[in-house]
């Protein structure tokens, strides 16, 4: 996906990008590369191919909720930044919340959050049970890319959504972890109110994002302990 793509692929979705916001991603594009040569932040470093499956990707839940309605987001499992980080950049008054277990990403995330001079965004070492118990319903939007099958996202997840707002989960073709999923969105008190299923542009591959709405205050032993998800899910 070349710039020029990429531009037309957001108007698609209602987003025109200013030449800052994408100057920011070009910043960030090459801070991905820079330190991707000395920790493991990404398999895709060609620069079409960041831009359509990670830049692009991340962007795609505008298919299914108007987050110029938002005002806050937190991203569980963030990784290199991918959804949060891009979803930070083209949408700059959300205030976000990037998490993730591994203490090496959050640095490379503070270091590109410095250098794009974002405000109201900050990226946090923990595990996802571990911070919500600590983030209770505190958040319009939580989201996940791709990190864990739908019924275990859903206990990290819901805890620290407000009632009546959105998880947005980004999935490749999950129909199984669908039906998997439904004794644990009876427990969390919450409802997939949208499933969108596209294919990325150019390559084909497809993509499927799912909206649940969460209708109900959590009970407060959600999440469990990481190793009684991991042996038990819901």
């Amino acid at each position: 996906m070349t710039i020029n793509e990429f531009i037309e692929a957001l108007k698609k979705l209602n987003i025109t990008p200013t030449d800052r916001q994408l100057e920011q991603l070009e910043i960030y594009y090459k801070l991905l590369i820079e330190y991707n040569k000395v920790m493991n932040l990404t398999g895709i470093t060609e620069k079409k191919q960041v831009y359509l499956k990670h830049f692009y990707d991340s962007i795609t839940l505008a298919r299914v909720i108007d987050l110029t309605q938002q005002q806050t987001l937190c991203d569980i499992g963030t990784g290199a930044g991918f959804p949060g980080l891009v979803i930070k950049i083209l949408y700059p008054h959300l205030k976000i919340t990037l998490v993730d277990s591994l203490n090496k990403r959050i640095e490379f995330l503070k270091k590109v959050i410095e250098t794009l001079n974002l405000k109201n965004i900050e990226a946090i070492h923990a595990r996802a049970e571990e911070f919500a118990h600590q983030n209770y319903e505190k958040y319009d939007v939580v989201t996940s890319r791709a990190v864990a099958s739908l019924n275990i996202l859903l206990e990290y997840n819901i805890p620290i959504l407000k009632t009546n707002k959105y998880f947005i989960a980004y999935k490749g073709n999950i129909s199984r972890e669908i039906s998997e999923s439904q004794k644990s969105l009876e427990i969390l008190h919450c409802k997939i109110e949208k499933i969108e299923e596209f294919k990325l542009p150019n390559e084909e591959s497809n993509r499927t994002i799912i909206k649940i709405k969460k209708e109900k205050p959590t009970n407060k032993k959600f999440p469990r302990k990481y190793s009684e998800i991991k042996k038990n899910p819901l």
